[in-house]
């Protein structure tokens, strides 16, 4: 299998797109070829989800030796739950809960595998010396690659925060990382401005690292080892509601997904293209709704005002994984390198008339601010008793004002992380106070709810902070060859 940048005809294997993470040329890898190769739908729908993942990644990584060993080291005994991500029936909708990971977040799911992914792609490349991870989160996914990436042979993982950005449990999750591969930095400025740090480190540095036997790569779902995994929750789902008597396979599915980089969608496109029965895949944001916009209008402006909001994993205003789509839309290296180049020179882009058709065939969008965000977490409580966090109250809201459009379909709600690790804007939400202490107010929000912490946040409050760097934006690319030089 090779993939093809997003910007160019420069290809790779498989191993070689998993182990570079972004394309030398900037771009990001994808499979030209999905979409025209078949792919055993029905026969993946009667696996479990192991085996689901199994053939799901096969199919899409074929390079890879014995996936079914890989899979089974990166999930086995790991999650809370036998399925991955549990389908949950709230009201006359549907909760795919992708938080039972050992951190909590659907991140999980994604970075469980891709260190085994790497680990083989090394192996099988040859490939001596060290790789270097470099990964910048707006909250769930660095804690998540931490963990993962924790004291695997041949790696390092340096992970970079908006210093402000993230809620107290994630900052806690990061702040106490062990591990003698793992680095942890803040960073002044928003999710955003790690981002595009890390974009510039692999420019800058890919050169200069050459003959040291240290290499360059990311956790980040620019990296196609951690879009890929996640197009297995949308067949878990959807099997599911097979299960339940509730569709017919073919009966297609709406889902709706709180979004700020564009993977965790993205992978539903995946699975529609694949073969999977999806309906609509409606993207749902914050008051940070530069997407929204765009799926509406065809013009991608980074241009505005940034919101912190309590929903802080979707504060984002550069969406990397939308260079994907665009590509898959408009069929043009040329047309997708010329948008990001006008995005990172004049803040914009407008997309032609046929690629936004494209583009909204599959796609609807919708939007929720904070007022919104707080009475959907009240309101499913109080009529559902069940417990959302800010983000998938974003896509709860967004739900219901797409659910005229659904037709009847049934409409699947991703959920991305524990209502723990946002537990004072909750409190806020049914009603309460809280901000003081993140593990006093879980405390509250258990008392009150019945809902259990998970045991991977309740235990932070006994470990020491590890990691206390913080610098500005300008001091990432220096601060990585510092550390390489350690």
């Amino acid at each position: 299998m090779h993939y093809e940048s997003t910007r160019s005809t420069l290809s790779g294997t498989d191993t070689y797109a998993v182990l570079q993470g972004l394309a030398p040329d900037g771009g990001l890898f994808l499979d030209k070829t999905l979409g025209s190769r078949p792919f055993p739908v029905q026969e993946c729908l009667k696996k479990d989800s192991l085996g689901m993942a199994e053939m799901i990644l096969s199919y899409l990584m074929p390079g890879f030796e014995n996936m079914k060993a890989l899979v089974e080291k990166a999930y086995t005994g790991k999650f809370e739950t036998e399925d991955l991500t549990p389908l949950v029936k709230v009201g006359n909708d549907y909760v795919l809960e992708l938080f039972r990971g050992p951190t909590s977040a659907f991140k999980d799911v994604a970075l469980s595998m891709l260190p085994q992914l790497m680990t083989a792609a090394r192996r099988q490349e040859g490939m001596a010396g060290k790789t270097v991870i470099l990964t910048a989160t707006s909250g769930d996914t660095g804690k998540a690659a931490l963990n993962g990436f924790m004291d695997v042979e041949g790696t390092s993982i340096i992970v970079f925060y908006p210093a402000e950005g993230v809620s107290p449990m994630q900052q806690r999750q990061m702040a106490t990382q062990e591990g003698k591969n793992v680095t942890v930095c803040s960073v002044e400025g928003n999710f955003d401005d790690c981002q595009r740090g890390v974009k510039e480190a692999f420019a800058a540095l890919s050169e200069k690292l050459e003959g040291t036997g240290v290499s360059l790569s990311s956790a980040n779902s620019i990296n196609i080892g951690r879009l890929a995994p996640q197009v297995t929750y949308y067949f878990i789902a959807y099997a599911r509601l097979m299960e339940e008597g509730r569709i017919a396979f073919g009966d297609k599915v709406d889902y709706i997904v709180p979004t700020g980089n564009f993977g965790d969608i993205l992978a539903g496109y995946y699975a529609k293209m694949m073969g999977l029965p999806v309906g609509r895949l409606v993207c749902a944001s914050n008051a940070n709704k530069v997407l929204t916009d765009f799926l509406e209008t065809g013009l991608y402006d980074r241009r505005r005002e940034f919101y912190k909001t309590a929903s802080p994993s979707m504060d984002i205003l550069v969406s990397s994984n939308l260079e994907r789509l665009l590509y898959y839309a408009s069929q043009s290296h040329e047309k997708v390198k010329g948008w990001m180049e006008q995005l990172n020179r004049e803040g914009f882009y407008q997309v032609d008339e046929a690629t936004l058709k494209a583009i909204q065939e599959n796609f609807s969008a919708g939007c929720c601010n904070e007022e919104e965000t707080m009475a959907a977490i009240g309101k499913v409580w109080q009529e559902e008793k069940y417990l959302l966090d800010p983000h998938t109250a974003v896509a709860w809201h967004v739900m219901e004002q797409v659910k005229a459009q659904a037709e009847g379909r049934p409409q699947v709600v991703l959920s991305t992380a524990s209502p723990y690790k946002f537990p004072a804007p909750v409190l806020k939400a049914l009603g309460l106070t809280g901000g003081q202490d993140e593990f006093a107010d879980a405390e509250k929000l258990n008392q009150v709810t019945g809902v259990p912490v998970p045991g991977n946040l309740s235990s932070l409050r006994q470990k020491p902070i590890l990691h206390k760097d913080r610098i500005a934006r300008e001091e990432i690319i220096p601060y990585i060859l510092s550390k390489v030089a350690e």
